[in-house]
């Protein structure tokens, strides 16, 4: 017996399970397989940027992943100390400090760019969450459940999936198939290579629980980077993390210990020399912690040659795998799944060409691959703050501690010393201040009609995110009210919806959408918003500002958030230039 559905999702993790609840959202019937019998056991993943923030409350999960989400009071910093504990009282003493990821909502700019702030969740308590909320959307969910061949043709793709705990198999026949399997099985069935940076850094991380509150500082401090002189360097010592889960900060029950060993070290494969190492690099001579779990993996940045091949499409790590600092590969997965689930519904209810798929991997592939490059230089950088420290393993301990003395003594170079290693520390804005790539990353393809405004440039392409309603960026935030009510304005794009937003001025654009939606039998929502008149009314005058187009003229949003098509002012026939427009971003035959 064959099961027959739209879309077959293959793995379970957090692309796989954000791809379900959003295709439960837009009404679109699926199964999802993974091979694992739970959810992820690893801790690995823990930051969710305000766009995914933003996504996780459009499906209904955000307020429980805040709810267990690391404080913003203790979220606000990473930190650079030498070590823990040791011999005498320098070791453990803070050397610098850098806000992270908008410092726990406080910076402006974070806070204008979103109704939503970064959260810090470990993925083995953040899939628990997506995989309930998953199931009561309707998903059907079948973890223990292996694919084990699949096979596509011109009309869909055919599956045979095995249970593992009883080793029956059945077969599945699909429309298109989700690879999201971290490029486990379905890239290599398709012929689809992952290509970039390999063995950048063997790692080894060990999840734990230990008391450490008597040794730490600083309680605001969520990342802590060891630089132990006696070990010579940030990576060599260890990067000790917070995972909480009842309490956070120094007092965290549980943490995450990053080590990394040289690519031929054999110690990286035994457990009592990694604890040994642990226990030398941390200075607590009767360190035994409750061990969780001991993970060795490697350090890569890859990039898929191409993000789909017919029917089969790949998402998350199955298209592209990044170092951890900065914490974009989760991310990067549920922003794939989000671009590419409207879709995939629009198509599949005819109410779009197939040629829509292609632009999936036109808008994420380029912003994929630029979040792989910024992860990995993000993690090299780490290198200039130990250059900035003069620290070497080739050097002695006690060479190490001469060199960093003069930050907290007054030598002759104390001064250069400190700016050094503050203009090293500032330059590490790259991973934990880019605001820009997580978050303003633009998209150019056939479903984005250009308008023909000059291109934006960045003042830092990396680290400032600048609002813009040019078609291919993202729709700014805004506080609007009606009936007294404040909402945010993005919150109007919702399950698979497409937003018109005119000025005060722009009540034809608004007719002409409203026919528009009942010609093409799309969900078109049409709103006027302006300071003194419209459906919503700028009270903060925060959209009039961003908004760079008229009065008279308008935006149409995308169902995932991005601007589509804008005009700056009033046209003739606003009901041709629209229909034009919702054409060529769907990719349907021209009126």
């Amino acid at each position: 017996m064959t099961i027959e559905t739209p879309v077959l999702i293959v793995g379970g993790g957090g692309a796989g399970l954000t791809a379900s609840m959003l295709l439960s959202k837009l009404n679109i019937e699926h199964i999802l397989v993974s091979s694992l019998p739970h959810t992820s056991v690893l801790p690995k993943a823990h930051v969710l940027n305000q766009r995914t923030m933003e996504i996780f409350q459009e499906v209904g999960v955000a307020d429980r992943i805040l709810k267990q989400s690391t404080p913003p009071e203790n979220m606000k910093a990473t930190a650079w100390y030498a070590g823990v504990s040791g011999m005498h009282d320098d070791y453990g003493r803070r050397l610098g400090r850098l806000e992270v990821w908008g410092g726990g909502y406080t910076d402006p700019d974070f806070i204008a760019a979103s109704p939503f702030r970064t959260a810090n969740l470990p993925q083995v308590r953040l899939e628990p969450l997506l995989k309930q909320r998953a199931e009561e959307l309707g998903g059907d969910i079948r973890f223990g459940h292996e694919l084990i061949d699949c096979q596509q043709d011109a009309d869909g793709v055919s599956a045979t999936v095995r249970i593992r705990e009883t080793g029956e198999k059945y077969a599945v026949r699909a429309k298109y198939l989700l690879g999201c399997d971290g490029g486990r099985t379905i890239g290599k069935a398709v012929g689809i290579e992952l290509e970039g940076h390999r063995d950048l850094m063997r790692m080894v991380s060990t999840h734990l629980s230990y008391d450490f509150s008597k040794y730490l500082q600083d309680d605001d401090v969520l990342i802590r980077w060891l630089v132990n002189p006696d070990s010579g360097g940030s990576w060599t010592s260890g990067v000790l993390v917070a995972m909480g889960p009842n309490n956070w900060g120094t007092r965290s029950e549980e943490w995450v210990f990053h080590l990394q060993f040289a690519m031929d070290d054999e110690g990286a494969l035994d457990d009592v020399k990694v604890l040994e190492r642990m226990r030398a690099t941390l200075g607590i001579p009767d360190f035994a912690p409750k061990i969780h779990l001991i993970s060795r993996w490697t350090m890569e940045g890859v990039l898929a040659s191409k993000f789909h091949a017919g029917r089969v499409f790949l998402v998350g790590d199955a298209a592209h795998r990044h170092p951890p600092t900065g914490g974009l590969g989760l991310n990067s997965a549920v922003h794939d799944a989000y671009n590419l689930c409207w879709k995939l519904a629009a198509v599949l209810r005819g109410k779009a060409g197939a040629r829509l798929l292609e632009t999936y991997g036109q808008e994420r592939r380029p912003v994929d691959g630029a979040n792989v490059e910024a992860a990995v230089n993000s993690a090299m950088n780490h290198y200039t703050i130990d250059q900035a420290l003069s620290l070497s393993p080739e050097k002695s301990p006690e060479q190490n501690w001469d060199e960093i003395r003069p930050l907290w003594l007054n030598l002759p170079n104390s001064a250069e010393k400190r700016h050094g290693l503050n203009s090293a520390i500032v330059s590490q804005t790259m991973e934990f201040r880019h605001h820009n790539v997580e978050f303003g990353y633009t998209y150019a393809s056939e479903a984005v009609v250009d308008d023909g405004s000059p291109p934006r440039i960045p003042l830092d392409k990396v680290r400032i995110y600048e609002p813009s309603t040019k078609p291919g960026h993202p729709l700014p935030h805004a506080w609007v009210e009606r009936e007294g009510e404040r909402i945010a304005l993005n919150t109007l794009v919702h399950d698979g919806r497409f937003v018109l937003i005119a000025g005060e001025n722009g009540a034809p654009w608004v007719d002409a959408a409203q026919k528009l939606g009942e010609q093409l039998g799309i969900d078109l929502t049409a709103v006027r918003v302006g300071i003194l008149g419209g459906d919503y009314v700028d009270a903060r005058c925060a959209w009039t500002k961003q908004r760079e187009f008229g009065p008279e003229g308008a935006i149409l949003v995308r169902p995932d958030r991005y601007i589509g098509f804008r005009s700056a002012g009033r046209v003739d026939n606003p009901e041709q230039a629209l229909a034009a427009g919702l054409h060529q971003i769907l990719h349907l035959t021209p009126a």
